[in-house]
């Protein structure tokens, strides 16, 4: 989660305020890994991960887990920077701010309510992701997920109140994470920029 915002942050503000050749294709392809099934690009990224000997590491899952999380930070992040106005980080270069100290100091803390919101998300959705983890985890790393379905379909006989408590573990967990988002973000933010109506 921590590195998908280290990285998906920037970029979708680069998304967000730069225009260059390719955009579209770029917001395709970001698109991509949201909307495809993982386990259509999954089998091919664990064929990859295990020739280069990260397959069944802590390293592997995260690698895996961040193809679909970094592009969903990129998505949910661009329309919080495309409310913010662009005459504050003006006004911050006129008074001397760097690059770096417009964003730390302006559009961080402007942007802390859309970090929070696309963290637990991604948070949420790497903690359901079943197929990429199970593809590449070993028993020493797995999600929660992972190992509900592996103590249901295995074989070998477990207790069934074991079972249950797990799911209810994820379950609640899931809620309570998707709970705090929401009070962060509306979920229309996430598909579509509100704009000002003119003459405002």
């Amino acid at each position: 989660m921590a590195l998908s915002l280290l990285i998906g942050v920037p970029a979708g503000y680069a998304l967000a305020r730069r225009d260059f050749p390719g955009k579209r294709v770029v917001m395709f392809l970001l698109l991509l890994p949201v909307l495809l099934p993982p386990i259509t690009y999954g089998i091919p990224l664990a064929t990859v991960l295990y020739k280069v000997h990260l397959a069944g590491t802590m390293t592997g899952v995260i690698a895996a887990n961040l193809v679909p999380a970094l592009p969903f930070v990129i998505l949910v992040m661009a329309p919080f920077v495309e409310q913010i106005d662009t005459n504050l980080e003006s006004a911050a270069r006129m008074c001397g701010a760097r690059t770096r100290q417009v964003f730390a100091r302006v559009l961080v803390p402007l942007l802390l309510p859309g970090i929070l919101a696309a963290g637990i998300l991604v948070l949420v959705r790497t903690v359901a992701m079943f197929e990429l983890t199970f593809l590449v985890a070993d028993a020493d790393s797995q999600t929660l997920i992972v190992a509900l379905y592996s103590a249901a379909f295995t074989p070998g006989i477990r207790a069934a109140q074991a079972i249950d408590a797990m799911a209810v573990i994820y379950m609640a967990l899931s809620a309570l994470l998707l709970l705090i988002a929401l009070m962060f973000v509306n979920p229309t933010q996430i598909v579509a920029q509100v704009r000002e109506a003119p003459g405002r």
